[in-house]
């Protein structure tokens, strides 16, 4: 059985992996003023956008993922011939209709398929499974290194689709944003400021922008919640990098998996404080990691310089 991976632009892996493994990206348009970015992890074209529109029009930015019509026409066109199955992943349905989208598409794809696969030749049956990751970006990437391994090693379709089930509620993100204001912003502009709540997270990243303070933010099961601070985004980084060594020293992931995005130049990454101990813990317990600059989508929600982390396991408190 051939089994494939589709994710959203979104998910924060490194391009040689998602090229290495065959996996199909769900573009995104971001439209900026009167121009429009079509982000499909093309690595040249995400550096230019740091470069050259990030800074400057991301905050106004608006977003626009495929609809259901167009993720079909994506299957139908070579995924349903290509595969036999498709797991089909997509970033938290609480921040993206991708998951809405995708859903209501599986039913005119699952509806046509046998017609296309006849007329190529292709005999069988042709599934697919929609899998609402629950969280962002790196977060999504655990689950697809997951998949891909299971898939290498010849793994049933049914307890790849166990595995991937049991590990989402698992799937734990860290997030240290660089530019507070940014975030405050944006969230303004996407009117995303509703309740008490909300107005309470603006006023600390208000407070915290004036403080030279830089959170950790904690996204799990679908919440986000800061669950620690720093005096600087590098001593952010640092108390975060030390936490993630502490969970793979104690043996807290769940899969062997640690995916990293990074707003901005990747080569950066191993610089900053704590990354070497970190990497040692990761080597000590069996665990790869995949590093990658975080898609443009991202980018444009949470900022220049913000850095993301992703595993499964018991979230624990850095």
């Amino acid at each position: 059985m051939k089994i494939g991976i589709v994710v959203d632009a979104t998910c924060d892996l490194p391009a040689s992996f998602i090229a290495r493994h065959g996996i199909c990206i769900l573009p995104i348009a971001i439209r900026l003023g009167e121009d429009v970015l079509v982000d499909q992890r093309d690595v040249e074209q995400t550096e230019q956008f740091y470069l050259r529109d990030l800074r400057e029009r991301g905050v106004d930015a608006e977003s626009v993922p495929y609809t259901a019509e167009q993720i079909e026409a994506v299957f139908l066109e070579r995924l349903v011939v290509d595969h036999d199955l498709v797991f089909c992943i997509t970033i938290s349905g609480k921040h993206s209709p991708i998951f809405d989208h995708a859903s209501r598409a599986s039913f005119g794809i699952l509806r046509k398929y046998k017609a296309v696969r006849e007329q190529a030749g292709v005999a069988g049956p042709f599934h697919m499974r929609v899998l609402d990751s629950r969280t962002l970006f790196a977060g999504a990437g655990v689950l697809v290194a997951e998949a891909v391994a299971m898939i290498d090693a010849g793994a049933a379709p049914n307890q790849i689709r166990l595995r991937l089930d049991g590990l989402i509620p698992e799937l734990c993100g860290y997030m240290v944003p660089a530019d507070l204001r940014y975030i405050r912003e944006r969230g303004f502009h996407k009117g995303e400021r509703r309740t008490w709540a909300d107005a309470g997270r603006a006023a600390v990243l208000t407070l915290g922008a004036a403080l030279s303070l830089r959170p950790i933010i904690r996204i799990w099961r679908g919440e986000e919640s800061v669950v620690a601070t720093g005096f600087s985004h590098a001593k952010s980084v640092e108390r975060l990098f030390r936490h993630l060594a502490r969970t793979m020293d104690s043996g807290g992931l769940s899969a062997p998996h640690l995916c990293i995005s990074y707003a901005g130049d990747v080569a950066e990454v191993p610089q900053m404080p704590g990354w070497e101990s970190m990497m040692a813990s990761a080597a000590g317990a069996g665990v790869e990691v995949h590093l990658a600059t975080m898609s443009a989508t991202g980018a444009v929600n949470v900022g220049l310089g913000c850095l993301y982390a992703a595993f499964a396991g018991s979230p624990g408190s850095p």
